[in-house]
């Protein structure tokens, strides 16, 4: 009986075949209803783009649609964000903010809140550096985000993680670095109040 030669192994497609998803459609249409937006592409151009990046299967015929516009600015571009708690406190959110892939909280004399739960987050991945130092810092993530606090020093204070490890697809792992300090870290979804507050007004900004 005589052996079977080897199937050859598939190849890999060229990044530009591959498969283009729906979000990958939307940030194309938003990226040309910008550029519209500031004069660098009229209504009749703006409508032909974008009847072609809705029926676009793969990253090449998407990448086509934009290849004449300058390259906004993405998450990864952002500069870190810096909170410090000082002597009143300090907070971002729970309205609408971009996440950039740093985040910096110092708990200071009057504590740090951090509410990613209307944030627009575009990455995979978001690092964020917790110091609780003598008030503590406290994070906010949705139901459906996941954190990875094993590079977390609890510090004297500690470091209280209530999340749950149910990692929806398609949303970002929070990496949490740091120390508890004093005060400590807590990290959790939102509480009974701030759901509350979330589903009465879903859409505020």
């Amino acid at each position: 009986m005589t052996a079977q030669p080897p199937k050859p192994s598939p190849r890999p497609a060229p990044p530009g075949e591959l498969r283009a998803s729906h979000d990958d459609r939307e940030a194309v249409v938003e990226q040309l209803r910008d550029a519209a937006a500031e004069g660098r592409i009229d209504l009749d151009e703006l409508d032909s783009r974008l009847e072609q990046a809705l029926k676009s299967k793969t990253y090449a015929e998407l990448a086509v649609l934009t290849a004449d516009l300058p390259r906004t600015n993405s998450a990864e571009d952002l500069p870190p964000l810096v909170l410090k708690g000082g002597l009143h406190g300090a907070s971002r959110g729970p309205g609408r903010w971009e996440v950039p892939g740093h985040v910096i909280a110092r708990g200071g004399m009057g504590g740090v809140k951090v509410d990613f739960t209307r944030a627009e987050c575009r990455l995979t991945e978001v690092a964020v550096e917790v110091y609780g130092e003598t008030a503590g810092v406290t994070i906010v993530i949705p139901d459906g985000w996941a954190a990875d606090t094993s590079g977390m020093d609890p510090g004297i204070g500690g470091l209280r993680d209530k999340t749950t490890p149910d990692r929806l697809p398609g949303t970002p792992l929070i990496r949490l670095t740091g120390s508890g300090g004093m005060a400590g870290v807590v990290i959790r979804h939102p509480n009974r109040w701030e759901r509350r507050k979330l589903h009465s007004n879903p859409t505020q900004g």
